[in-house]
C-alpha cells in the first residue's frame, strides 16, 4: 500500500477506516501494475496514467470510484457526474461484496475512457480499452 494512502486511511475513524483499509487492499491485490497515490486529496489508482479507481470519505459514507463505471454494465454501480464515471457509497465494511469488486476492478483495467487527456481533448472522453 502507497505510504500516502495508509496514512489517509488512519486519520480516519472506525468505520470508515475499515472501509477504506479494505478497499485499498483489495484494489492493490487486483491492480498490481496500477500507480497509486493521493489525487485532489484522496486515494487513486492509475493504469498508464489514467485515472481508474478511488474512494474518498464524504460527510456521511465513503464513495468508491470508477471513472469509467457506467460503462461497466453493472447493477451495483450508480452513475456519478457528467462524464463516465459510477460509484457505490458504504457505510459499513459488511456492505463490501469483494467477489463484485474484484469484477469491477477488472472491468477497470479492460474499459477505460481517456481521462488522461481529457484537456487536451477539449472535455472530449474517447474509449482507450
Amino acid at each position: 500500500m502507497h505510504p500516502d494512502i495508509r496514512k489517509y486511511n488512519e486519520a480516519l475513524n472506525n468505520p470508515d477506516r475499515e472501509i477504506c483499509e479494505q478497499l485499498s487492499q483489495i484494489i492493490d491485490e487486483a491492480l498490481p501494475k496500477a500507480e497509486s497515490k493521493i489525487w485532489h486529496r484522496h486515494p487513486v489508482w492509475f493504469l498508464d496514467g489514467n485515472p481508474v479507481a478511488g474512494y474518498a470519505k464524504l460527510k456521511k459514507d465513503v464513495q468508491l470510484l470508477f471513472w469509467s463505471g457506467q460503462s461497466f454494465d453493472e447493477p451495483g454501480l450508480e452513475a456519478e457526474g457528467s462524464f463516465k464515471a459510477a460509484q457505490k457509497r458504504y457505510t459499513d465494511v459488511s456492505q463490501i461484496v469483494a467477489a463484485d469488486l474484484r469484477r469491477w476492478l477488472k472491468k477497470a483495467a479492460e474499459i477505460q475512457w481517456d481521462y488522461k487527456n481529457i484537456v487536451k481533448n477539449k472535455g472530449v472522453l474517447n474509449r482507450i480499452k
